[in-house]
């Protein structure tokens, strides 16, 4: 395995040269990429919202607004259809999904199902299978009296409709110069994600976000005074609106709409040229200008209204017919108003209301320190991690570096092309990877030293050592891509930035440890011929140890027994501290203008809002406060009000730094995905080691890392560290690593059940435990080095991340030893595991 032929070769550092090439771009600034010349790379990641500042909202569609819409739309259908017709009804109304209607003569019964029936015909569409979809469905209840329903495809598809036309209106509303570059994106069945890099003012994008703009031509009712309506009742068919005067004045308008907005193809702000002030200048489309022209050929002398969302801007009296399509709307406007009011009317409506139910903003400074805090833990762990590979393996761990160098800039590259996004828990992701991906080198170089003793030349050691760790390295590879996949398919937002990084770091891994550290060690023989294993400064863990793991079997049981009931128990007892991601409510960070925070002030100025519980407490320096709001249990809007009084109270004082927000409807979801995500990840994992390996494995597998799932919840429960999305993130990578470590141990012990057939199980798993210490103790340490240095310099976003990463690593490499290797003996993986019986091969395998 350690020949190499010219083109394989030429292939692996053309790899390793495009990962550089394209990583490349990440270190240069913004105007040497724009000088780059064409054919060279100039896409560099993308940095998240926690790393560069801006606001993330997630927004739910009101969908009862859409099917009320709809309802009503088909109800004037009905009325215009049978008028059209002269066919005499009664009784048309609307409740919920159906519009009821009776024909009073029976003789124009067959007329009427005629149609009406052509509002059950199916419209086109490419959302479904068949190409089409009938919105409507017709029946008679009784003779005459027709109901016409609306269909959930139907339903469907308006609300998939209206997604796709909000996302543009929201591009051209927030974009209208495509200079901002906001990540808009459909999300399930009825949301809209929203993220919008280096804006802090979420209060001013969620106004331009919350306006509709719904603009109409409509007539002025003229048949009874507007006091005499609103005194007593409307005429059929019109509805007292009021302008925005002060006081506002009422007028009587006309349902019935002559054009709307929907038929403008150009709004402007302008200045009127009688008395210079600000107005709005539109253009109707070829259709509209008809409409517009027609009705106002017809209505010579009568007011219309020009109305805008309920509100009436003016209703001036048609002098003249207007049939150029254009006009102005004029009304009491600044400069700034007539602005963002003809930028809405360009963007046009928003077919339904967007209620925001996830928000999370991070202000610029906090942006910066992330950044500033993330380069300097990744270069510690970076240092940290290097330096222990020359410390424990000399040359090789050289040459294992210069792997490590060329995985991270793969990591960067595959990142970069694929234009993902850059979070904090992504860089603790590449951390974790780079610590994680020395371990393939670790059974590597260690697999070369148990040939070597075996009397091996340096050569054929070398070579049985790569081809015998192949299988190990995928196999333990795999359950940690495993758990990012499921990651990444079940989470959202940062926890997918971080399964992304460490499902690309995984397969770079592989690569990198078993080809081009391969193609290192094979030119290094090739070029020194050397006689013997270079060693580092010190060996850790001696060549040949004999330590008797299983005796201490039970006493590890009872602990874990007890440690497990304790932790069930506690989380039992006591709540744990959720986050805002699980009980919803909302967080905000904020740092004092002026000398430290006060938060006995913080805390009595927000507790005379009367906002239920909240807790307020110093977060990182003397300066920075951390406000938690409980929900309010008033629905997903009612958060929102939270932040504004909040950010009123005290904006005069504090820098908002950090905000999120999550609504019940979110946090319920979160809650349920974090579970099944979990069970997911487990089940996924256990039923790969159960194919691999035998049904014993799959379930020690199983029990050893619900074992640390455990634990790492009673560690929440106890220590009342906050309980969010990403420990579910942690929790997940836990059991990533725990399986990793057992799979690594598992596969000595499959190997050694084949090399030894004879020898009594209790042996055989000390020996398998001795076999594989270097391995644990060596990628246990690297492991726990890079995230030490992400907990004492990563910030304090995700210290309580990394401190559960901390404890899981403890944890999994002693469930690894201690619980899943001994349930093989309960499992009676091999009959009679406590006979002693002589064996030759043990003993010698004992001496070597």
């Amino acid at each position: 395995m350690l020949h190499f032929t010219r083109t394989k070769t030429i292939l692996i550092w053309f790899t390793v040269a495009l990962a550089f090439l394209f990583a490349s771009p990440n270190i240069l600034s913004v105007e040497q990429r724009a000088a780059l010349p064409n054919w060279f790379p100039g896409r560099a990641m993308t940095l998240g919202l926690d790393l560069q500042g801006g606001s993330h909202l997630l927004m739910k569609i009101e969908r009862d607004e859409l099917i009320k819409d709809r309802a009503n739309s088909v109800r004037d259908d009905v009325r215009r259809l049978l008028r059209d017709a002269k066919i005499e009804y009664t009784g048309l109304s609307v409740s919920g999904l159906d519009v009821s209607v009776k024909v009073t003569k029976a003789e124009k019964l067959e007329d009427a199902r005629g149609k009406l029936g052509e509002l059950t015909l199916p419209i086109n569409s490419n959302l479904f299978s068949s190409g089409s979809v009938s919105e409507v469905a017709m029946r008679e209840a009784t003779p005459g009296q027709f109901l016409l329903s609306l269909t959930e495809d139907g339903i469907r598809y308006r609300v998939q409709s209206a997604i796709g036309q909000s996302i543009e209106v929201l591009r051209r509303r927030i974009d209208p110069e495509g200079t901002v570059e906001p990540i808009i994106q459909r999300q399930g069945d009825d949301r809209i994600l929203l993220q919008v890099p280096g804006e802090s003012d979420v209060a001013g994008l969620k106004n331009k976000i919350g306006a509709t703009a719904k603009l109409t031509f409509q007539l002025v009712d003229g048949s009874m005074p507007v006091q005499d309506a609103i005194d007593g009742r409307p005429p059929a068919g019109s509805a007292v609106l009021y302008s925005n005067d002060d006081p506002p004045v009422p007028y009587l308008i006309q349902n019935q709409v002559i054009v709307s907005g929907e038929s403008l193809v150009d709004a402007q702000a302008s200045f009127d040229q009688q008395n210079n002030e600000p107005i709005i200048s539109f253009r109707f489309d070829t259709k509209g200008a008809q409409r517009f022209g027609q009705a106002t050929q017809q209505n010579v002398g009568r007011p219309f209204a020009i109305v805008l969302d309920n509100t009436v801007i003016s209703a001036p009296v048609i002098r003249d017919p207007i049939l150029g399509g254009s006009g102005q709307i004029s009304g009491n406007f600044t400069v700034e108003s007539a602005n963002e009011l003809a930028l809405l009317l360009r963007a046009g409506a928003l077919p339904a209301s967007l209620t925001v139910i996830e928000e999370r903003t991070v202000g610029p400074g906090l942006g910066a320190d992330s950044i500033a805090a993330g380069n300097f833990a990744s270069l510690i762990a970076g240092a940290l991690v290097v330096g222990f590979m020359l410390f424990a393996y000399g040359f090789l761990g050289l040459l294992a570096n210069i792997a490590l160098i060329a995985n991270v800039a793969m990591i960067i590259a595959v990142l970069s092309m694929l234009g993902a996004t850059l979070t904090l828990p992504g860089i603790a992701g590449i951390v974790l990877t780079v610590g994680m991906a020395v371990d393939s080198n670790v059974l590597i170089y260690e697999r070369v030293r148990e040939e070597r003793r075996t009397g091996r030349s340096l050569i054929q050691a070398m070579d049985n050592g790569f081809s015998q760790a192949l299988a190990t390295i995928i196999d333990a590879n795999l359950t940690t891509f495993i758990a990012a996949a499921v990651l990444y398919f079940l989470g959202s937002g940062p926890v997918k930035g971080f399964a992304v990084t460490l499902g690309i770091g995984i397969i770079t891994t592989v690569f990198t440890a078993f080809t081009l550290t391969r193609w290192l060690v094979a030119q290094w023989i090739r070029l020194k011929r050397p006689k013997e294993i270079p060693n580092g400064v010190v060996r850790l863990v001696p060549d040949i140890t004999n330590i008797s793991f299983m005796k201490f079997r039970n006493l590890a049981f009872a602990f874990s027994i007890a440690t497990s009931l304790i932790a069930l128990g506690w989380f039992a007892y006591k709540d744990m501290n959720y986050g805002i991601d699980f009980r919803g409510g909302s967080i905000l960070e904020l740092r004092a203008k002026n000398g430290p925070a006060d938060i006995a002030d913080v805390r009595t100025r927000l507790g005379e809002l009367n906002l239920g519980d909240v807790q307020v407490q110093s977060f990182g320096s003397d300066k920075e406060v951390l406000v938690r709001v409980e929900s309010q249990g008033l629905g997903d809007g009612a958060e929102q009000t939270v932040v504004e009084k909040v950010t009123s109270e005290l904006s005069a004082d504090y820098e908002f730094r950090r905000t999120e927000v999550v609504g019940a409807t979110v946090s319920s979801e979160l809650i349920r995905n974090g579970v099944i995500g979990v069970l997911a990840a487990l089940l996924a994992i256990v039923a790969y080691v159960w194919f691999r390996f035998e049904w014993q494995f799959g379930v020690g597998a199983l029990i050893a890392t619900g074992h640390d799932v455990v634990l790492t919840i009673g560690l929440f429960a106890i220590s009342g560290m906050e309980f969010n999305l990403t420990s579910i993130a942690a929790i997940l990578t836990i059991m990533g690593y725990s399986l990793n470590d057992t799979v690594v141990v598992y596969d000595r012990v499959r190997e050694n059940l084949r090399k030894y057939k004879k020898m009594p199980m209790v042996e055989l798993l000390d020996l398998s435990m001795n076999q594989t210490l270097s391995r644990t103790v060596l990628t246990g340490l690297t492991t726990l080095l890079a995230l030490g240095a992400l907990w004492l310099f990563g910030g304090e976003v995700i210290r309580s991340f990394v401190f559960a990463m901390l404890f899981g690593i403890i944890v999994g490499t002693y469930s690894s030893i201690f619980i899943a290797g001994p349930l093989l003996i309960l499992f009676r993986l091999r009959a009679n595991p406590n006979t002693v019986t002589p064996d030759s091969a043990l003993a010698a395998a004992k001496t070597k």
